[in-house]
């Protein structure tokens, strides 16, 4: 039995990564850890998502917990994901970090904390969006630079980091097949007078919209016909199920930096 550590256990991926623990075998929650303050510290993890007690109380932080689990599972914010990191690194912790929006220099602490133990990090846990990782990179090999390519997505309403790292993701997928450098064709957004596109550029544009869970389209575009790649996220469980499977696999592993590709053998 392995034992797992969520943080943000109050949030709506939280309560998802906390029912589909309880739904794996050989996987159970031991720590769940909410921010300093909440009304839900003290609380059982279980009854906030109505599957009963777990007699895993919601607490403020890891500091003193770290016999308790195995892997740490944050879908957090940079700040937060920075600490945790520094704690698994502190202690020989695996990591499953599913956080967005993370500077350079936070990056760098992941990529150090990885020579340390062993950390799965990747925009999204979604088996699909993996797959349409591969199916974009495929794409863009095949259709070369005879195409316009723009991708859009689309979030709820508190997202706060745009584009998406998924969709930044997907322009990494196709800029390296296209042996492009994405910081250098990326457009984001368009107002006014522009100039044409550039044969090269990638575009992306982005919506914030009610409870929408998460959807991405890569468009790629030529005289006669399109092709596009979309998948569409209707429940938070399916990132949640993701991070479970990265979970046990990152378990078995010693150190380094990996994302999901690799959980799913799609390198």
């Amino acid at each position: 039995m392995r034992n797992i550590a969520i943080t943000g256990a109050g949030g709506r991926m939280g309560k998802a990564l906390i029912e589909a623990i309880a739904g794996t075998d050989g996987m159970q929650l031991t720590v769940a850890v909410e921010r300093p303050g909440s009304s839900l510290i003290g609380v059982d993890a279980g009854e906030i998502t109505g599957l009963g007690r777990n007699n895993v109380a919601l607490v403020n932080s890891l500091e003193e917990l770290a016999d308790s689990f195995d892997v740490l599972i944050d879908f957090s914010v940079p700040g937060n994901t920075v600490e945790n990191v520094e704690f698994c690194r502190r202690h020989g912790k695996k990591m499953v970090i599913g956080t967005t929006g993370l500077s350079s220099d936070q990056a760098q602490v992941v990529q150090q904390a990885s020579e340390h133990t062993a950390i799965c990090m990747a925009s999204n846990f979604s088996t699909g969006v993996n797959l349409c990782f591969k199916l974009a990179a495929l794409a863009a090999s095949v259709l070369g630079d005879d195409v316009d390519i723009e991708i859009s997505e689309a979030h709820h309403r508190n997202k706060i980091d745009a584009p998406s790292g998924t969709a930044l993701s997907l322009g990494e997928f196709v800029a390296g097949a296209l042996g492009r450098n994405l910081d250098e064709v990326a457009v984001y957004g368009r107002q006014g007078l522009t100039v044409a596109r550039g044969s090269e550029a990638i575009g992306f544009s982005v919506v914030r919209a009610g409870d929408i869970v998460g959807d991405h389209t890569v468009l790629f575009a030529s005289e006669g016909e399109r092709v596009e790649i979309t998948h569409k996220a209707s429940s938070r469980m399916a990132f949640a199920l993701g991070a479970i499977r990265a979970s046990k696999w990152i378990d078995r592993q010693s150190v380094g930096l990996f994302d999901m590709q690799d959980v799913l053998g799609l390198r």
